[in-house]
């Protein structure tokens, strides 16, 4: 079963994102796992505006495409270039190496704990 970090908190959407300033935000492993081999990710620029539960970017697998949303309103201040050269790190470590971008938070959108996000989409609480 795939596991949902306790630290962090969650968007309906299942991205993650970390309580620092800037708040890292990445794709959780659910999601990971469902999309299966990550092959490309698209995200936003430095210095974008990104508003909660809008679409920010996109995930490409093998199997499909799906939309990357903001859980989160505020600028963009950093990408993980790692993820774009090498999408495959979302699949192998989606909370560690395969962050995907840091946001100067000014608003936070409708968040759920990690024991809300896993009563819902049926992960384990670490």
């Amino acid at each position: 079963m795939s596991k949902v970090l306790s630290s962090l908190r969650y968007s309906a959407e299942h991205e993650w994102i970390d309580a620092s300033s800037p708040a890292k935000v990445g794709i959780t492993q659910i999601a990971a796992d469902a999309l299966g081999d990550v092959v490309y990710v698209d995200l936003p620029e430095v210095g974008d505006s990104v508003s909660a539960g809008e679409t920010c970017g996109e995930v490409e697998s093998t199997k499909s495409v799906s939309d990357l949303y903001s859980p989160v309103t505020g600028t963009v201040v950093a990408i993980n270039d790692e993820a774009v050269d090498n999408p495959a790190i979302l699949n192998e470590d989606p909370y560690g190496a395969g962050w995907l971008f840091t946001v100067e938070v000014t608003e936070e959108g409708p968040l759920l704990s990690a024991a809300d996000y896993a009563s819902t989409n049926g992960g384990d609480v670490e």
